[in-house]
């Protein structure tokens, strides 16, 4: 199975409700930062150094990626899967920092000094694959984060086709993305899933971590 889409948008752009989105139009299955096994994080490891992967064995089973850290490779799977569609997912930068840092970064790096070795060690994984290797660790610079930000989205923009490109945010809905892959509008609301509230209430069920410990 090949993969029909490529998300080239980071996370916090709406990447959880376009996974259900696509997953409701038969994309499914659509993969996303929740779905990376322990053992996928090696291989996203290799493909952060530039260094060979499998991308066939990865995607095994699944149609479609969004979310990190699939996006950092966008370019790769574009070349690779050159029969697939491009989603760039955006937001206003201010909002979309805010939530970055209200949200992922800390509860992912929250387990850095955890005493449980998978937790740290997953924790030191985002660390190495996002937050220092696509913002170079300065999380705390505003200023740069949503350059980076804005340099990724614009890298995209002039690279993929335009044929081949879908760009999207929140609030959009059904109509264009249905227009662009050619699907039937759906008679439900388009998923509306994994607001901050929702994120937080979700990482704190998940720890036992009052989700008040995650202010930065």
């Amino acid at each position: 199975m090949a993969l029909e889409i490529v998300g080239a948008g980071f996370g916090r752009t709406g990447t959880m409700s376009l996974k259900a989105a696509l997953e409701q139009l038969g994309y499914h299955k659509c993969y996303h930062m929740m779905e990376v096994e322990p053992q996928h994080l090696e291989v996203w490891r290799d493909a952060q150094a530039g260094r060979p992967v499998e991308w066939d064995a990865l995607f095994d089973g699944y149609k479609a990626s969004v979310d990190w850290p699939s996006c950092n490779s966008w370019h790769e799977l574009m070349t690779y899967y050159p029969q697939a569609k491009v989603i760039l997912t955006t937001r206003d930068p201010q909002q979309w920092y805010r939530s970055v840092m209200k949200t992922i970064y800390p509860s992912s790096t929250y387990g850095l000094t955890s005493e449980d070795p998978k937790r740290r060690a997953g924790s030191e994984w985002g660390r190495d694959i996002i937050w220092d290797g696509v913002f170079d660790g300065r999380l705390d610079d505003d200023a740069h984060v949503i350059d980076v930000f804005n340099r990724h989205n614009e890298n995209v923009r002039q690279t993929v086709p335009a044929d081949r490109l879908l760009e999207y945010q929140p609030g959009d809905g059904w109509e264009p993305l249905c227009a662009f892959l050619g699907c039937e509008v759906p008679e439900s609301s388009y998923p509306r899933t994994n607001s901050t509230e929702d994120f937080l209430a979700r990482w704190s069920e998940r720890t036992g971590v009052d989700a008040d410990e995650l202010a930065t």
